[in-house]
């Protein structure tokens, strides 16, 4: 979720006519549902069975950050960061570390501006003590949240004050992006890469540069909607729709596959660093806790059923079959866990 949209002022094209902003929320509950389940094939053997029991978890909770941004005026500016409005080059220049960042910026700057990577961090040293307390429900509280603000850190939109295109008269960009595109794309997307956990020296170097790639995007991710909308009238563009007795206006899917296709591999390659940053920083928050046996910490232990389901679907996920198989949870909904 990049921030509250219930207070942008929206543009009316008729008393019941507005856009809808947000499909879900932050990268789409399609996305961070489904970044958190492709992190759990990407652990070592020791953490593997312990997050594959209790994915249903992992994916469901996956977006409830962004619900708690309704009850918590905390919450918004840990998923975003407006790097403009800390000077020039701030994606360079800004401090890795949260304590460094105190001592140069106000809080009420940090907190109108956003600090998604320092909120990473945070998060990342609340798991680490989970792991070092061998408290279940901690870690998997923590590892489903960490989840959310990583997926965050790497959306481009994330990263600008021009966070849905207001700016340059493309509102309703952000919603485009995060979660019409890959809903429409996602399922002819490849979502194995080969990537295994690896340990972070320095997680807030890391979520930093990830933060970095993501503002590099910026550019195109404006550029290639303008380049869609050329010659494209409204009545092509968009659609209507009625709900509850009121109409709105939506991207048509002719539409957002045209500015999908423009954008090439962009959206994927974005999904998979997410799910793939967040696989190193669960293992990096396990080994830095001191490397707890997970497997005493499940409620019960996998039986052989377990073992074979694991087994189906791990080797479905190698072979990039998640989706053919209905094994990708955010999609289906329909697997289990403890």
């Amino acid at each position: 979720m990049r921030r509250n949209f219930s207070r942008l002022k929206l543009p009316f094209f008729s008393v019941s006519m507005v856009f809808i902003l947000l499909i879900c929320g932050g990268w789409g509950f399609l996305v961070h549902r489904t970044i958190n389940q492709l992190a759990v094939y990407r652990l070592p053997r020791p953490m593997r069975d312990f997050y594959w029991k209790n994915r249903t978890y992992l994916v469901q909770q996956a977006p409830r950050p962004d619900v708690r941004r309704n009850s918590d005026p905390r919450e918004a500016p840990r998923h975003f960061i407006d790097l403009e409005a800390y000077g020039d080059s701030a994606a360079w220049k800004m401090p890795l570390h949260w304590d460094d960042a105190v001592r140069q910026y106000p809080m009420d700057t940090l907190r109108k501006y956003g600090y998604v990577p320092y909120e990473v961090q945070r998060v990342k040293g609340l798991l680490t003590e989970a792991f070092r307390l061998r408290d279940r429900d901690s870690i998997l509280f923590y590892s489903a949240d960490l989840g959310h603000y990583i997926g965050d850190a790497n959306v481009p939109l994330h990263s600008t004050i021009n966070y849905d295109g207001q700016l340059t008269g493309q509102r309703g960009l952000h919603s485009l992006w995060e979660s019409a595109v890959p809903d429409v794309a996602m399922d002819g997307w490849s979502l194995h890469d080969g990537h295994r956990a690896q340990y972070l020296g320095d997680p807030g170097a890391v979520i930093w540069s990830a933060v970095r790639r993501a503002n590099g995007l910026v550019n195109d991710v404006l550029e290639e909607e303008l380049e869609a909308s050329k010659g494209m009238p409204d009545s092509v563009k968009y659609h209507k729709e009625r709900r509850n007795g009121r109409e709105y206006r939506t991207y048509t899917r002719r539409f957002v596959q045209d500015y999908a296709g423009r954008l090439g591999a962009r959206v994927h390659e974005q999904l998979l660093s997410s799910a793939d940053l967040i696989a190193d920083f669960w293992y990096t928050s396990w080994v830095d806790g001191g490397k707890p046996d997970l497997d005493s910490l499940l409620v019960t232990p996998l039986d052989k059923g377990d073992r074979r389901a694991r087994k189906v679907e791990f080797k479905a996920a190698r072979k990039d079959r998640l989706v053919t198989s209905r094994l990708l949870m955010a999609r289906q909904q329909a697997t289990t866990g403890d």
